[in-house]
């Protein structure tokens, strides 16, 4: 995919209008600087030397999706935002509406998605070095369509729609359908309004105007239907936690792949690794807050690194 990037879907790092009180919550937007670096050669060499036939678990953020087209939260272009909180979604109609409406209008270029470059060398990767697992802060599956095994969502994935009630699951595809035959106006005119939500202000896209958008309830039991992935102000399943930190237990090896570590959910992996002893290895374009916990602190774009070590693995 190429051209401009995918909508933020759903506008799940984009707060309601007409939405309930809440606490305020902390925005999103470019980082603190370090853009644009390159990591020298025989950094790079000593990096595959240190993972290297060494069982390493992959902790992967939004920097992996970039080259596909699906934007970040934290790099050098990111346009800042404020985070839809999980209670603005369930205690607003208003929220969900507005979040579904955005949602339809992006699905059809989010689902597009496929993976890049650094994607396919990543899945190269774990056929030449014990990988025990990629570990994604991303809801895109790009690594699983890839050929990564085995990959763990910590957030979530959004081609899954969840009841809060019954805990059943719904396939995306599938509700997309439902939501564009209740929704005739928005189904005539997808492409305009996706244009529109790339280019207009925040809250001047006809899209924000959603008074009257209808979204459909659980077809078990009725109740609240919610994007099976994890919204800021929403814990993480403790069941995933447990089994990613099981992963990180049984490594040698923590490889951290565009995470800007600004989030706990990602930032206590490294954590735990420099506690046990466990080489952490961080490649970023931009500052990370666990720079300082690095083994290696790495440079460069994902796919040029992470191509080299494949073939150096490859080869060597």
């Amino acid at each position: 995919m190429g051209g401009a990037p995918i909508p933020d879907v759903g506008g799940w790092f984009r707060t309601a209008t007409n939405a309930v009180a809440l606490p305020s919550s902390p925005s999103w937007g470019p980082g603190t600087g370090g853009f644009g670096r390159r990591s020298h050669d025989d950094d790079l060499a000593a990096a595959a030397d240190l993972f290297r036939g060494r069982p390493t678990m992959v902790l992967t953020g939004a920097g992996m999706s970039t080259g596909s087209g699906l934007p970040d939260y934290r790099g050098r272009d990111a346009v800042p935002r404020c985070p839809m909180t999980y209670q603005e979604f369930v205690g607003s109609d208003l929220s969900r509406r507005r979040y579904w409406a955005r949602s339809t209008v992006g699905w059809r270029w989010f689902a597009g998605a496929r993976p890049n470059a650094a994607h396919h060398a990543l899945a190269d990767l774990g056929a030449l070095t014990p990988l025990t697992g990629v570990v994604t802060q991303n809801v895109d599956g790009l690594h699983q369509a890839a050929g990564s095994r085995p990959v763990l969502d910590l957030h979530g994935a959004l081609d899954r729609v969840i009841c809060l009630d019954c805990r059943d699951l719904v396939d995306r595809h599938r509700m997309q359908e439902q939501l564009l035959a209740l929704n005739p106006r928005f189904a005539g005119r997808l492409d305009e309004l996706a244009v529109e939500s790339r280019t207009a202000p925040d809250g001047d896209a006809e899209v924000d105007r959603t008074e009257d958008f209808a979204y459909p309830d659980c077809p078990r039991c009725g109740g609240m239907l919610k994007p099976d992935v994890v919204f800021f102000g929403e814990n993480a399943d403790r069941a995933v936690v447990e089994r990613a930190m099981s992963l990180l237990d049984q490594a040698a090896a923590l490889l951290v792949l565009g995470s800007s570590l600004s989030v706990m959910s990602g930032l206590r992996f490294v954590r735990r690794a420099a506690q046990r002893g466990i080489d952490v290895l961080i490649v970023n374009d931009g500052a990370t807050r666990g720079d300082e916990l690095a083994t290696l602190r790495l440079h460069g774009r994902l796919e040029d690194v992470l191509s080299r070590w494949a073939e150096e693995l490859r080869h060597g």
